[in-house]
């Protein structure tokens, strides 16, 4: 994936809390409140261990984990946020491609300015989603998490949050190919969930685990409005008309469905839990069906496409 040299980027879009500390005193792994929904990577991990072990509510969220940890820093911001960095050396597209963070600030603008194109056609109004870039440990609208519950977006506030190191532990915890266009996979799925969020999906559903449920339908879903956003990626315009994205190959599609292999349900338990399979704790999906939706989004460029909660089959 290439970024248009010319393009205009917009750091507004980002809250950058990598040097604030987040929430104070914050210790282990997971703690984030039931409700924020995420690509199912790191955090995934810690909820399919625990449950796979004999522990956990069964609901599928990281509010079921030990230790209370879901009750903290209810309602909290990110406790300090510079941007003055970000804004003095992401100015352009030429930046994006130098520079791991200013890419990441590509993928959000052109991803958003997509979404507010987009979802007037499906009958609601756009509002644009900062994503918190943090180091360790944020405060949320939906509590106090770390950095190991990986990227995610949580509704309370309305915001997504990513520790920027999960892109080397997605190579080297899962193997995943990683690239470019991986980190922008990941962000579009967050995305995709505020989209859900908007279009008033994501509060009607139950949030009970097992193949069909419909929290596997809802994640589903949000790999497929990743693959809408990726089918139109290249022609979507910055402010000065310049597309951000120039060009964007077969390679980068493969390495998005490589990592979509990577973090199905199956994979994690079989390779990280107890080596079976237990579907009843599913709560993002198989590889294969992970797989297939992002696919289904990027061919059909539709998000009328991505109607997981009416598909008879999941695939």
């Amino acid at each position: 994936m290439q970024f248009n040299d010319d393009a205009q980027l917009d750091t507004s879009q980002v809250q950058d809390a990598r040097g604030g500390g987040g929430f104070g005193g914050l210790g282990g792994r997971g703690g984030l409140a039931a409700g924020g929904g995420g690509l199912g990577l790191v955090g995934l991990i810690v909820v399919v261990l625990f449950n796979v072990l004999g522990g956990g509510g069964g609901d599928g969220s990281t509010g079921s984990l030990p230790g209370g940890l879901s009750s903290l820093g209810q309602g909290s911001n990110p406790s300090s946020v510079d941007n003055s960095d970000l804004a003095s050396e992401c100015k352009t597209g030429a930046d994006a491609n130098q520079r791991s963070d200013c890419a990441i600030v590509a993928d959000i603008d052109s991803i958003q300015a997509f979404w507010t194109s987009e979802l007037p056609e499906l009958g609601k109004r756009y509002t644009k989603s900062p994503t918190v870039f943090f180091t360790g440990q944020v405060s949320t609208g939906c509590g106090a998490a770390d950095s190991g519950v990986g990227p995610f977006y949580c509704p309370a506030d309305k915001k997504v949050y990513i520790d920027l190191q999960f892109f080397d532990e997605l190579k080297t915890q899962f193997g995943a190919t990683g690239g470019p266009f991986v980190n922008a996979y990941v962000l579009a799925h967050e995305y995709g969930h505020h989209v859900q969020d908007l279009l008033g999906i994501s509060g009607k559903i139950d949030r009970g685990t097992g193949a069909n449920s419909d929290s596997v339908r809802l994640e589903l879903q949000a790999d497929c409005l990743a693959g809408v956003w990726a089918n139109h990626a290249t022609t979507v315009p910055a402010a000065n008309g310049r597309p951000f994205i120039e060009n964007l190959t077969q390679s980068d599609i493969n390495a998005a469905l490589d990592t979509a292999g990577r973090i199905g349900d199956d994979w994690i338990q079989s390779h990280l839990g107890s080596g079976g399979v237990d579907q009843s704790k599913f709560t993002h999906g198989s590889s294969a069906q992970r797989q297939k939706w992002f696919g289904t989004g990027y061919k059909g460029g539709d998000p009328a496409g991505c109607d997981t909660f009416a598909a008879s089959s999941l695939g």
